[in-house]
């Protein structure tokens, strides 16, 4: 377009939405943080468990969605409302969809806040949403969704800055891994089945679960670093070819690391091994991200003693390094081995979720708010007090989570020199070892919590003294011609998605055939990656232009990211689909649960027990010492949802069936101090009052064997008969060991649940015996390829 035929105008950029959000998310990060310490203490001091909904197992997950998707989620529209305007010099596309993606984000918190802590749950760990918010979520992502590529569509900024990279990255992936991870069967209004299961609904679940904290709390962060990093120290990107490999390594490699949270469990160990390779490939691309961010000051590192928002932005990205340097080397199998069920995943995480999102979040809130409302900050000192004492709190936690999970995790698995012993078997003798690290997290949260509450108070009033404003810029207007050209077919036949398609067909060539053919595909992707690295060498200047072409065009750019990402997944899910049914299932097979069973499994994951037992026996000697014999995929077939747990404040319960008599769980449930002395888990009197839900058992039980599993052909009655009769059977047995109880109470369904795990049938076939790592026989049966066996083989 010639300057003579440009056409000018003025536009004002839609900042209310951008004021809306970052206002919303310093309300909902003081909130979650707040229930943070709450939590914090509660494992300390278990008689603050003051009631049904205020116990730890309902508030652990009101805590982690607050601060994932109120406070970071809030932020991160916000950093992309601002940014996606002013890089593409246009308002966004429509104020109404803007206003109804902040009202409709808000109105899911609150649905949230509310829901978890009466109970109503999925029992997923950064899933637990009830179908019905979850359908809300999926549309109000679609309406920012459709405001960004509206807005990219109509931009007057012919190229798509990095920042918008990420962002693109983002609405694509998350839209998948959330519909995907949470698709479910009603039963009630409240209540729903996943239709995975098992290994299946594991593997799917640390796909989102670990691509969530990628796509949600990763990538839209690196976009927007990239923005308001060079703008804070007012230099330019340090290097532009870092930043596409940066990008494009992240997408392609994230999705596919997820399989590295289940490690030495019964996932098929060519999946761990996967998860585990990719992961550490994370690390080059992770520091490189770090490295572009850290040097992009070079030559304004005075700004770092004067300025809190750069201080603020430079100790995120380092954070951003410590924990990406952290997660890879958490995905080794040995390291993961300590590591994992342990305090020291708990740092990890709040590495990330404070040091990263929470300093970001400050930097730019610091950065945008004298020019969203035209005024000055209303104290720099305060700033900066906000600054130390948020890093001394995050160290504090972070080295007190280091300690406790190295050394519960080192006294967990500590066996007598012949291995036939633990050395540590009361796990409780653990608990008491860490308290006082538990309370060193209390001291480090809330000093970050109070750093927070700064924040807020010194952004409020340096709105009060100012004014709200929005930006107007002269932009000029772009034509049709100007941008967004490039067809589909331009986009895909070529030579650097040849290569790279061509590299992936061999890659995954080495991992499904069988042996001998999947080393010849390994040394032919070899040998074609040497000949892709000559092909781009004799002809970089075409592949540069055609990626400087597809930058100048959304949806091109859009479709090759959905391709990349959806490839990852469904190469790890996909086998999963064959192999985790009853008939692939090794030497045993799950028992399903009978009414009053599943009532009392609902029960479980209403209360959030999974946040602090597992149900997956690793294949590791202390494991099997400690809780009987490893888990095989079998045993967990019919879960709906898996309960395999991430978290072991308290013991494995994968074989508590029939390991204690009935008036034991009604002696523990009651005061778990009476059964476990040092405990510091709560109680749980509403149980033996409340009544377990009969009216949705038949609606649960006929979705059910929707999901495959086998009950037999049973009418209402029948169900809600055999659920009471169970029931008596328990109070009998209960009333010969001196205890009281009701047959239709939740502790009687809850202890009917708790004696069946573990209980599976035996599969009779043909076994030939091989060794785990803990050096004891296990069968194996014929005829399942070996790559998609569980880690127990």
């Amino acid at each position: 377009m010639t300057s003579a035929s440009a056409t000018k105008t003025t536009i004002e950029f839609n900042d209310k939405v951008v004021r809306q959000f970052m206002l919303a998310s310093i309300i909902w990060g003081v909130v979650g943080m707040l229930v943070g310490v709450l939590i914090a203490l509660q494992l300390n001091f278990h008689q603050l468990n003051l009631a049904s909904f205020l116990s730890f197992g309902r508030l652990r997950p009101l805590h982690t969605n607050a601060v994932i998707f109120a406070f970071v989620g809030n932020m991160m529209f916000c950093g992309v409302y601002y940014s996606t305007q002013r890089l593409c010099k246009a308002r966004m596309a429509s104020d109404f969809l803007s206003a109804l993606h902040f009202w409709g984000w808000q109105f899911i918190i609150l649905c949230a806040a509310v829901s978890l802590p009466l109970g109503l749950t999925r029992g997923q760990e950064y899933a637990e949403l009830i179908w019905p918010i979850n359908i809300l979520v999926a549309l109000i992502w679609v309406v920012f969704a459709v405001n960004f590529f509206w807005t990219l569509a109509k931009r007057n900024e012919p190229s798509l800055y990095v920042a918008l990279w990420f962002y693109i990255s983002t609405v694509i992936t998350i839209a998948i891994l959330y519909i995907v991870n949470h698709i479910s069967i009603p039963t009630s209004l409240t209540h729903s089945y996943s239709v995975f299961a098992g290994v299946q609904n594991a593997l799917v679940q640390w796909w989102y679960g670990h691509n969530a904290v990628a796509f949600f709390l990763t990538t839209p962060i690196l976009g927007i670093m990239y923005y308001f990093l060079p703008k804070a120290v007012e230099r330019p990107v340090y290097s532009y070819r870092l930043s596409i490999v940066h990008f494009w390594s992240l997408v392609f490699i994230y999705i596919w690391a997820g399989p590295h949270h289940l490690l030495n469990t019964a996932l098929p160990k060519w999946l761990q091994m996967l998860g585990m390779f990719f992961s550490l490939m994370l690390w080059a691309p992770s520091w490189g991200g770090m490295l572009n961010g850290l040097l992009t000051l070079r030559g304004a590192w005075d700004k770092l003693r004067t300025d809190p928002v750069v201080k603020f932005f430079i100790a995120a990205v380092t954070f951003y390094g410590m924990s990406t340097f952290e997660g890879p080397l958490l995905s080794i199998r040995a390291v993961n081995a300590l590591s994992h069920y342990s305090d020291w995943t708990v740092g990890h995480a709040h590495e990330g979720a404070l040091g990263w999102n929470g300093f970001m979040a400050a930097g730019i809130f610091y950065w945008l708010t004298p020019r969203l409302y035209g005024t000055k900050l209303h104290s720099q000192s305060w700033a900066n007090f906000h600054f130390w004492i948020g890093l001394v709190g995050i160290l504090i936690y972070v080295a007190s989570m280091w300690v406790s999970g190295i050394m519960q995790g080192l006294m967990l698995n500590a066996t007598n020199p012949e291995g036939t012993a633990l050395m540590y078997p009361n796990f409780i003798e653990t608990l008491t070892s860490i308290r006082f690290m538990m309370g060193s997290r209390i001291v480090g949260g809330a000093m970050f919590l109070a750093g927070m509450i700064l924040m807020g108070l010194n952004i409020f009033l340096t709105i009060k003294k100012g004014r709200a404003v929005n930006e107007t810029r002269e932009v000029v207007l772009l034509t049709r011609g100007d941008k967004d050209t490039m067809s589909i077919k331009d986009t895909f036949i070529n030579d650097p998605v040849a290569y790279i398609l061509g590299g992936l067909i061999l890659l995954l060539g080495w991992l499904f055939l069988p042996p001998g053919a999947d080393i010849v595909a390994l040394v032919c992707t070899c040998i074609f990656a040497v000949l892709a690295v000559k092909k781009f060498q004799q002809g970089h200047a075409r592949w540069s232009l055609w990626y400087e072409t597809m930058l100048n065009n959304w949806l091109p750019f859009t479709v090759l990211c959905f391709v990349a990402v959806a490839l990852g997944g469904l190469i790890q899910i996909i086998p999963t689909v064959a192999v985790n049914n009853a008939k692939t299932m090794e030497d045993r097979i799950q028992q399903p649960y009978t009414p009053l069973e599943l009532a009392g499994r609902d029960i479980y994951v209403s209360e959030g027990c999974y946040n602090c037992h597992s149900q997956m026996i690793r294949t590791m000697l202390p494991d099997v010492l400690r809780y009987g014999e490893w888990s095989r995929m079998g045993e967990s077939i019919y879960d709906h949802p898996f309960q395999w747990g991430s978290k072991r404040t308290g013991p494995d319960l994968a074989r508590v069936g029939d390991k204690y008599p009935h008036s034991w769980h009604y002696d523990h449930m009651k005061d778990p101090r009476q059964t476990s002395v040092g405990s510091n888990m709560p109680a749980y009197p509403h149980l033996f009052t409340e009544k377990f839900d009969q009216r949705t058992l038949p609606r649960k039980i006929a979705v059910m064997v929707q999901l495959g599993v086998p009950y037999p052909a049973m009418d209402d009655t029948t169900i809600k008969t055999k659920a009471i009769e169970q029931g008596i059977k328990i109070v009998q047995d209960l009333k010969t060991q001196g205890k009281a109880a009701e047959p239709d109470t939740k502790i009687v369904a809850l202890i009917a649940y708790l004696q069946k795990l573990g209980k599976f049938d035996a599969i009779k076939t043909e076994e030939k015996l091989t060794k785990t790592p803990a050096g004891i026989p296990f069968p194996i049966t014929p005829g399942i390829p070996d790559k998609f066996r569980s880690a127990s083989n």
